[in-house]
């Protein structure tokens, strides 16, 4: 039979909670890791801090040599870029595709740079593969396409534009609202200057996907103006005076001929268009255009052919004259019939109140007099 003795000692050997459980399994764990700690007191070891140094530097000068070897070849690769794109600008200096180029050699120039750069990690760190570089790289350059999507659509654009060659430097094109001569092009835009001197920078991308007129992408351009002749002139005659001046114009080519066709029935005149072919130069084509225009203009002068600018006349029913064709037709506003209404030309109403009696008038006075007036 237990004893109250018996029973007070069991209550005592019992652990009283888990705290006071936990508190002392880790006190037997550190007492087990560190043999040598004195609970309550900072007893660090200096020969274990220096055994941990030690064991850094003998691992660095154990990866030493292997770093050193990663560095030189990354250099080599370094130098060897660079060999390659001054190899390529030499290459295509004097060429058709100095720019196309310039460019491939830059892009050589960081392929090479890359592969050095992976053989390097590859050599300093043997754990890291050339795959699972790749691996990670091409993960990241998933996250990397999305950053910079439009810098990438205007270099791979780029790379279309100096591939296929749809234009070159030199050349003077027009590009949505910007027109000009190309002066470089780019891994990610395209430079021109307008005819105005300003420096115009647009994104291949642009260029690649919209429409680019390629002004002096033949060896000669058509310009034309219209001219206006009187219906009253020989229209053969004045198109054969338009030709033969500009048949006879400095600038103005052989061949393709130009020529000169009726293309319109105006208002006031017969619209004559001259058409004429130059070498495609801005320049080219505003000096010429402007010699062409003035001697067109002279010899119609001197043949006596008149250029009448536009007129409206503007004739209200009866507001015409007698000698203004057969009255008994329709014409004009005016009913058919064997009597028509006469004719009432502008300024006759006032003739008429002019001629008017002073007894009309008086008349007139007396009939307003019976009017009832307002009170």
């Amino acid at each position: 039979m237990a004893t109250p003795l018996n029973l007070l000692s069991f209550a005592l050997a019992v652990p009283q909670d888990d705290a006071a459980t936990d508190a002392a399994t880790s006190e037997a764990a550190n007492e087990v890791a560190n043999p040598n700690d004195v609970p309550g007191e900072v007893d660090v070891s200096i020969d274990t801090v220096w055994g941990t140094v030690d064991n850094m530097v003998d691992s660095f000068m154990d990866r030493l040599p292997f770093l050193l070897v990663g560095v030189v070849v990354f250099a080599i690769f370094y130098f060897i870029a660079k060999l390659v794109r001054r190899f390529v600008r030499r290459a295509t200096k004097d060429k058709s595709s100095a720019n196309l180029g310039r460019v491939m050699g830059r892009v050589a120039q960081w392929v090479l740079i890359f592969v050095g750069l992976i053989l390097a990690v590859a050599i300093m760190a043997p754990s890291i593969t050339p795959g699972k570089l790749l691996t990670s790289l091409g993960i990241g350059g998933v996250a990397i396409g999305f950053a910079f999507k439009d810098i990438l659509q205007n270099f791979m654009a780029g790379l279309l534009i100096l591939l296929n060659e749809p234009f070159k430097i030199g050349d003077q094109i027009a590009s949505g609202d910007h027109e000009g001569t190309v002066e470089s092009i780019e891994t990610r835009a395209t430079l021109i200057k307008t005819y105005d001197g300003k420096r115009v920078v647009i994104p291949n991308s642009q260029i690649y996907t919209n429409p680019v007129v390629v002004n002096t992408a033949y060896d000669a351009i058509r310009t034309q103006y219209d001219v206006g002749v009187g219906y009253g002139d020989d229209l053969r005659q004045a198109a054969k005076i338009i030709l033969q001046t500009l048949e006879s114009a400095e600038g103005v080519v052989s061949d393709p001929a130009p020529d000169v066709v009726a293309t319109e029935l105006g208002g006031s005149s017969v619209v004559l268009r001259a058409r004429w072919w130059t070498a495609p130069e801005r320049a080219n084509v505003v000096r010429v255009g402007n010699s062409v225009i003035s001697d067109i203009k002279e010899a119609l002068d001197d043949a006596g052919i008149d250029m009448p600018y536009p007129t409206n006349v503007t004739l209200l029913h009866d507001q015409t004259e007698d000698r203004d064709g057969d009255r008994t037709r329709q014409r004009e506003g005016w009913p058919a019939g064997e009597n028509p209404p006469k004719p009432r030309p502008i300024g006759s109403q006032r003739n008429e109140n002019k001629s008017k009696s002073p007894s009309d008038a008086g008349d007139t006075q007396a009939m307003n007099a019976d009017r009832p007036h307002a009170e």
